[in-house]
């Protein structure tokens, strides 16, 4: 140990951590109006856009999170269940909220499953381009999540916890590793045209962090970034000085409010919206990619005709190759949308009212762009240093729903206890089946974890250890995995 190592505490620190109990929260009110807490939050403003040290060497550099929002349906695309096919139409007792048990009908799939690749991992015709990458992927078939609605099961996946206000997994990469490129964000966020995720913003929000940390959206029509093109008439010189005029009165303004981290992320985001101007629309522009490349995402297929919600392919893979051309270029985390607007329509994954029509509508849009986007990645050498993560807030029942849809069977309703993620890229060892769940495919039984050790997996990969990546607020050392201890999943690492 250092001589450092030995010297006492100062009082108020002593007291603080001391007071583990009622004293403790009765002297928070105090310390903080003692000033206890300032050196602590000036220390976050100035640490603000620095990265932290990787806890690990790794070779992941960057991270691409597809988000089916609405829940997908792992018996019909990834975990195949005979004992499920036998007794379609059977009734079993069904959980369908967290202690609510009815009668259900059991729903087999009308998918047909194969084995792909030398792995030989089950893969439904649902999704026949990914098929050909199986070997590529890691199957989590063992996770499961606390929610069962949509809101507080989104906002878990994405930060840790069923309530708002918490760093999303972006805002804690941002934290921990930084950015690899100054003139673009390091965390880039991208929705469905039909809409946003509900709970919304707080989804890729820096929560109690500095604000330079929170995601920066993307929008899928139209300008991708708004306001981000000067006014007619102001050439580069003119708004640079606007610029450092800004940045002046800001850092007066900043020095008279220490502590708060918005004013030291507007100055950076100014800075960063003027470099943007200029590297936003290389970074976006697509007429630069092959024609090949164009048509391997799908970016030329029409929109379908038969649903008013169907758009085909082109949409996400637009999304999925700007996400390659993002990370090709130093962004940190990616997170791209499928699916959006209110829950409980088939806008979303969420396929109450037809799990067919459902499949139908969602899996086209992303097969061919998602197997591209694997393609791609390893052709440039990138998916050796690049994350892709596969999922949604959680999965589906393998009984038929009528309780949310008048008795109208066909669909199937949310199921948090046992659901299906997969990884592939840097660090991931490619075609692993890891975990089960029952025969029917209802609960996560075997090699269970909570989506807590997904994060502490996903943070492993990227350089990071989830014990060791806090923030201090509130009097806490706060984890994006939370108070619970997590684990990595070393059953998936290569």
């Amino acid at each position: 140990m250092s001589p450092e190592d030995h010297q006492p505490l100062p009082r108020r620190r002593f007291l603080w951590d001391l007071g583990a109990g009622f004293g403790g929260v009765a002297l928070a009110s105090l310390l903080e109006r003692d000033g206890f807490f300032t050196p602590r939050a000036l220390a976050a403003a100035t640490a603000a856009s620095g990265p932290l040290l990787p806890h690990r060497v790794t070779r992941a550099r960057a991270c691409i999170f597809l988000f089916m929002f609405g829940g997908p349906s792992q018996v019909d695309l990834f975990d195949y269940k005979p004992e499920l096919q036998k007794r379609d139409g059977q009734t079993v007792d069904n959980e369908f909220r967290r202690g609510t048990r009815t009668q259900a009908v059991l729903q087999a799939s009308r998918r047909t499953f194969r084995q792909h690749g030398e792995s030989g991992l089950w893969c439904s015709d649902a999704l026949p381009h990914l098929a050909r990458h199986m070997d590529k992927l890691a199957m989590v078939h063992s996770l499961y999540s606390d929610s069962f609605a949509h809101g507080s099961a989104v906002l878990q996946m994405n930060s840790g916890r069923i309530l708002q206000g918490h760093p999303s997994l972006g805002a804690w990469l941002s934290y921990g590793l930084g950015t690899r490129n100054e003139n673009l964000p390091s965390y880039v966020v991208m929705l469905d045209p039909r809409g946003g995720p509900t709970t919304g913003a707080p989804n890729w929000s820096s929560g109690y962090m500095p604000a330079v940390h929170q995601g920066t959206l993307l929008r899928t029509a139209g300008q991708p970034i708004l306001n981000l093109q000067p006014p007619p008439g102001s050439s580069r010189e003119v708004q640079r000085r606007e610029i450092e005029s800004l940045h002046a009165l800001n850092a007066a303004h900043l020095a008279a409010h220490p502590g708060h981290s918005e004013l030291a992320a507007r100055i950076a985001s100014y800075e960063l919206a003027f470099q943007l101007q200029a590297t936003a629309p290389e970074a976006l522009d697509l007429s630069r990619e092959d024609p090949r490349t164009l048509e391997m995402y799908g970016l030329n297929e029409p929109k379908p005709g038969w649903h008013s919600l169907a758009q085909g392919p082109a949409p996400f893979g637009r999304q999925c190759l700007i996400a390659r051309r993002l990370v090709e270029r130093g962004v940190r985390f990616v997170q791209l949308y499928s699916g959006g607007g209110a829950a409980g329509g088939q806008n979303t994954w969420d396929g109450h009212h037809g799990i067919e029509e459902n499949l139908r509508l969602h899996c086209p849009e992303i097969d061919q762009p998602i197997a591209a986007l694997l393609t791609d990645l390893e052709q440039r050498g990138l998916l050796e240093d690049t994350l892709v993560v596969w999922g949604g807030e959680f999965g589906r029942m393998p009984v038929s729903e009528t309780f949310n849809t008048g008795g109208k069977p066909g669909g199937r309703d949310h199921n948090p206890k046992g659901f299906t993620y997969w990884l592939a890229g840097a660090g991931v060892r490619g075609g692993t089946r890891y975990g089960e769940t029952d025969e029917l495919g209802e609960a996560a039984v075997v090699h269970r974890h909570h989506l807590r050790d997904l994060h502490a997996t996903i943070l492993h990969l990227m350089g990071l250890d989830h014990q060791r990546l806090t923030y201090f607020y509130g009097g806490l050392n706060n984890k994006l995995t939370g108070v619970v201890e997590a684990e990595v999943i070393r059953g998936i690492l290569s």
